[in-house]
């Protein structure tokens, strides 16, 4: 069964948004979404499920409405994990093949890479991703794909993404209470690099920012490989919560300021405008500057860049980002901010659309930095089912990849067997007037 004929399905969860995203490849390799569904999101906090069935009742209305929109009916999902729960370590391992006189498979490569995840971590944590940066065969280092090659001992270089176990877990008992099953938890910033990133970009060395409503997900690309991940627990609801007590407003009026009239340079802020805010309870009516409005946001967004650059610097490339900083995200939106983004670091900034793998036609409201990381989801799923594929090729077996149908193939390849079945029936046995 070819994988461009079906789809898959992804769900982000998200801090303020929950989105339930189906799409699939067409012939050209494009995405094409099929469906998406959002619903407002309040039992997760900076990435972390902290109430079940509000978070469950979420996921249900989105995944209700992205199947309306498609008229498809989906059973599995790829989903996104983050949260500050989330680190990051690097380690090596390597393997010693039996004979030298058979080339590198691999299901070698993916042994050396199951080894990985038996590595001691600390206790309550669970390996997430294990990400290989290059091999080493025998005495020959810098290998980007050992497959082909002969040798005996083969080495690499590992980015290895470690989460807590419960944090895990309670993402995945409220996909399968929603009545879906996980296909596989991917790292979100892993997620939307697939879906905003170019190959050249990966190449010359950049770093991207997903600036979400809880958390701030950062990943830096050199030389084609991921060399740092990392989340940061502060993200646009903290700049909101910010201008809600600096202004002494409701959380919702805050968050329309930011959104209307915000800005993340208080220099480029026009001093004689005002937006008047309607009083509580028959209170009188709040004006607040546009200047006063985007100090707020200045501040607080200055201390979430020295958090990103922090993290860029930990990773060993803040001098090889030849192509900077992307900045995508629900938060990457905010007026000016590419520009504070880019005074602070001294890097390229420009912000990242989800587009560079989607077909033409698509929508313009789907092609917007907050769906990043849901379509990157529905991206690395196809990478995963395609490795897998390849793998099981490899070793002469089937695979069932768990990719879905349209709900009217589906029943038609039901009745179809089900005829069969009953054909082979009335072989077996002679019926008559009903009985056997």
């Amino acid at each position: 069964m070819s994988l461009k004929e079906n789809f898959i399905a992804a769900v982000d969860i998200g801090t303020t948004k929950i989105v339930a995203i189906i799409g699939k490849k067409n012939n050209n390799g494009k995405l094409e979404i099929l469906g998406l569904g959002n619903a407002p999101s309040s039992g997760v906090k900076r990435g972390v499920v902290l109430n079940i069935e509000k978070t469950v009742c979420s996921i249900i209305e989105a995944v209700k409405h992205a199947e309306k929109n498609s008229e498809c009916k989906i059973s599995n999902a790829f989903v996104g994990i983050a949260g500050q729960h989330i680190r990051s370590i690097r380690n090596r391992g390597y393997i010693n093949r039996e004979t030298y006189d058979e080339e590198i498979s691999p299901d070698d490569v993916q042994n050396l890479i199951d080894d990985m995840y038996r590595i001691p971590i600390d206790v309550g944590e669970e390996i997430i991703h294990v990400l290989p940066q290059n091999f080493i065969v025998d005495n020959e280092t810098g290998v980007r794909s050992p497959v082909g090659m002969f040798g005996k001992r083969l080495e690499a270089n590992f980015h290895i993404v470690i989460g807590q176990t419960a944090a895990g877990n309670n993402i995945k008992k409220c996909i399968n209470r929603a009545g879906l099953n996980v296909n596989k938890m991917i790292l979100e910033p892993l997620a939307s690099s697939n879906a905003v990133l170019t190959e050249d970009e990966k190449e010359v060395g950049v770093a991207i920012v997903d600036i979400g409503g809880g958390t701030t997900d950062v990943a830096v690309f050199y030389d084609g490989i991921i060399r740092h991940t990392s989340v940061i627990p502060f993200g646009g609801n903290i700049i909101t919560n910010d201008i809600k007590i600096g202004c002494s407003i409701l959380e919702r009026q805050a968050e329309a300021l930011k959104i209307k009239f915000g800005s993340a340079l208080a220099d480029e802020a026009q001093e004689n405008k005002v937006v008047t805010i309607p009083g509580i309870s028959g209170r009188q009516s709040k004006e607040i500057s546009f200047k006063s409005l985007a100090h707020i946001i200045q501040s607080r967004m200055e201390e979430i860049i020295a958090e990103i650059y922090f993290e860029i610097e930990t990773s060993g490339f803040a001098d090889k980002l030849g192509a900077g900083i992307v900045i995508t995200g629900g938060g990457a939106l905010l007026k000016n901010l590419p520009q504070l983004v880019a005074y602070k670091t001294g890097l390229d900034v420009r912000i990242g659309f989800p587009n560079e793998y989607l077909t033409s036609n698509v929508v313009d409201d789907i092609n917007q930095p907050r769906y990043s990381t849901a379509i990157g989801l529905i991206l690395k799923g196809y990478d995963d089912l395609e490795l897998q594929k390849n793998i099981s090729s490899e070793k002469n077996e089937d695979v069932d990849i768990p990719l879905e149908e349209n709900v009217e193939n589906k029943q038609g390849k039901k009745k179809k067997r089900l005829n069969g079945f009953l054909e082979k029936f009335s072989d077996m046995f002679e019926v008559d007037d009903g009985k056997m």
